[in-house]
C-alpha cells in the first residue's frame, strides 16, 4: 500500500519586478508543501493565467502597470475568488491602503521589504509560507460589484430571564477587519450600551484599522485607555499588546499579564473580566479567526448568565474561534455575519422586535 500524499498548495506569484519574483520564488521553493505554479507581471496578466493555473493562494504587489493589485483583487473576488495575500511595500503598518485591500477581499497583508536583497531573506521566507498555509485554508466568497448586503431576516430571541445588558465583548483574528466592518456599520446610531472588540492584528495597523471602522460605523470607535470608564454608545478596542480588564469599579484596565491563547491583547481575558463584572449583563460575540482565544471567555459569560453569540461557519473566513466555542456547548446564538449587529439591536429592545 502507498503512502498517502497531500496535494501541495499552488500559488500564483504578481508583482511587476522581476527581481522580486525570482526572490520570492527561490524563497517558496524551500518552504515543504508549496508550489509556485506560475507568476504574472500585472493583474491582467494574473486574471488571464487564473483559469489555468487554478491556484489555491494568489500573492500580488499592490503598484502595477496595467492593472494595479486593488482593482486585481476586485476582479478575482467577483470572477474566481480565492485567497488572496497582498505583498507590498504599500502596506507597511499605518498606511491607508491596507483596508481598501482587505475591503475589496484580500485575506491578508505582509510589508514587503523595500530592498528585498538585503532583508533577513530566511525570515521572510519562513513568515510567507506560514501565511501561505493559513489562506490556503480559508473561506472566501464571490464579492458583489454593487456592494450591496441582502437584508437580515428578523432574529429570534429565545425567552430567559430579565436582567439589564451592560456591555457587549467581540472577538476576532482572521478576517475579523472585515466581519467587524459589516457587524459595526450596521449598529443604530445611539447604541445603549458600550462595545468593547479585541482584535488580533499587526502592532502598527490598529490606530489605522480604528480609523477605517469609524467611516461606516454610526457610532463612535477609538481605542480603549487606562482607567476609562466605557460609555454606552461608543466603541473601544484593546490597545496594542495589552489585555482589556476591567478593575472593581467597572473602569477600564491595561494588564501586561502574560498572553493568553497566545494573545495579549486576548478576547478571553476581556470576556472573564467582563462576566466577572457584570454577570448576566453581559453579551458575547465571537467572529471569524483562527485558533481558540475567546472560547473560554464565552464560557465564562454563558456561566454568568449573560448571552453569547457566535458567526456561523458559512460567513467565517477562518471557523477556528467561533467553532471552539460552539464545540464547548457555549453558544446561545449561531447566525451569519449579516444577522449579528440586528439580534444586537433586538436584545437591547428586550426582544420586541
Amino acid at each position: 500500500m502507498g503512502l498517502k500524499t497531500t496535494s501541495p498548495i499552488k500559488v500564483l506569484l504578481v508583482d511587476d519586478s522581476p527581481l522580486v519574483l525570482h526572490t520570492l520564488q527561490r524563497l517558496l521553493a524551500s518552504s515543504p508543501g508549496i508550489q509556485v505554479v506560475g507568476t504574472a507581471a500585472n493583474g491582467q496578466e494574473g486574471l488571464d493565467l487564473l483559469p489555468t493555473l487554478n491556484p489555491d493562494v494568489i500573492c500580488t504587489d499592490l503598484h502595477m502597470p496595467v492593472m494595479d493589485g486593488l482593482e486585481f483583487t476586485h476582479q478575482v473576488m467577483t470572477t474566481e475568488p480565492r485567497p488572496i495575500l497582498v505583498v507590498s511595500v504599500s502596506v507597511e503598518p499605518g498606511a491607508p491602503n491596507v483596508f481598501r485591500l482587505l475591503e475589496a477581499g484580500a485575506v491578508d497583508v505582509y510589508p514587503k521589504p523595500r530592498d528585498i536583497i538585503k532583508s533577513d531573506l530566511q525570515k521572510l521566507g519562513a513568515e510567507l509560507a506560514r501565511k501561505i498555509r493559513i489562506l490556503a485554508g480559508v473561506r472566501v466568497y464571490r464579492r458583489s460589484n454593487n456592494g450591496v448586503s441582502r437584508p437580515a431576516p428578523k432574529p429570534i430571541i429565545r425567552p430567559r430571564p430579565h436582567v439589564a445588558l451592560n456591555m457587549v465583548t467581540i472577538g476576532a483574528s482572521t478576517g475579523g477587519p472585515q466581519a467587524l466592518r459589516t457587524l459595526l456599520s450596521h449598529l443604530p446610531k445611539g447604541f445603549p450600551l458600550p462595545v468593547v472588540c479585541v482584535q488580533h492584528i499587526g502592532a502598527s495597523f490598529l490606530v489605522a484599522m480604528v480609523t477605517w471602522l469609524a467611516e461606516v460605523c454610526p457610532l463612535p470607535v477609538r481605542t480603549a485607555t487606562q482607567s476609562e470608564i466605557p460609555q454606552a454608545g461608543v466603541v473601544y478596542f484593546a490597545p496594542d499588546d495589552a489585555h482589556l480588564i476591567l478593575d472593581q469599579h467597572g473602569r477600564f484596565d491595561l494588564s501586561q499579564a502574560p498572553p493568553c491563547d497566545g494573545h495579549r491583547p486576548s478576547a478571553t481575558v476581556t470576556m472573564h473580566a467582563a462576566a466577572r463584572c457584570f454577570g448576566g449583563g453581559t453579551v458575547g460575540v465571537l467572529l471569524t479567526g483562527m485558533g481558540r482565544d475567546g472560547a473560554a471567555g464565552m464560557v465564562d459569560i454563558a456561566t454568568a448568565g449573560g448571552i453569547t453569540i457566535a458567526q456561523d461557519e458559512a460567513s467565517c473566513v477562518v471557523y477556528g474561534m467561533p467553532g471552539q466555542a460552539v464545540a464547548l456547548g457555549a453558544v446561545h446564538h449561531i447566525l451569519p455575519l449579516e444577522e449579528i449587529a440586528p439580534m444586537l439591536t433586538a436584545l437591547v429592545n428586550g426582544g420586541s422586535r
